[in-house]
């Protein structure tokens, strides 16, 4: 029977996986408690970075209905739970991961879903959610006004058309 310390800690990271957006792993060996204190600060509000055991986080993982490959349980485990956007984290840890190499992404998990650490490292590079939905706002705009182009150009070449009917008919009229 399992002991009432590793039943409530996976019940926790259990908790965690489930109310996270994304939980990226990474092993974190040879690194100084101060490195990984600046880690905990350099992944922000919306992300907790916890040393967890293997076993238990896979069992967790599992309740939470994650699957995992084994590969990413080798060696010792830290997870990043990020309740907020997941690119920040994803930046975060990448941009620590190239000034400390000790720290190697091994893997995550986005929605649900699986990811692999060179998955993990495009969701870095992309721009943060707030950058992308300013650019959709102006693109949007953009097509607004080139649609307000459009249908104000369309009434006046017709009006044009008209005149120039008229002018032409006025013409064969007067010359008849």
């Amino acid at each position: 029977m399992a002991r009432p310390d590793k039943a409530a800690a996976v019940a926790e990271l259990t908790d965690k996986f489930r109310s996270s957006s994304a939980a990226v792993l990474t092993e974190y060996r040879g690194l100084t408690v101060a490195q990984l204190k600046t880690l905990r600060r350099s992944l922000g509000e919306n992300a907790q970075y916890a040393v967890v055991k293997n076993t238990l986080t896979k069992i967790a993982a599992n309740e939470a209905g994650i699957t995992l490959d084994d590969q990413l349980f080798a060696g010792p485990t830290a997870v990043a739970f990020v309740t907020g956007d997941p690119v920040e984290s994803a930046k975060g840890l990448r941009d620590f991961a190239k000034d400390n190499p000790n720290l190697v992404i091994k893997g995550g998990v986005l929605d649900g879903k699986a990811l692999s650490a060179d998955e993990i490292k495009k969701l870095a590079d992309l721009e943060s959610r707030e950058v992308l939905l300013s650019k959709l706002a102006g693109a949007m705009k953009g097509k607004q006004s080139q649609a307000a182009s459009l249908f104000q150009a369309l009434p006046s070449k017709l009006v044009r058309t008209v005149d120039a009917l008229r002018a032409k008919q006025a013409e064969q009229g007067g010359a008849e």
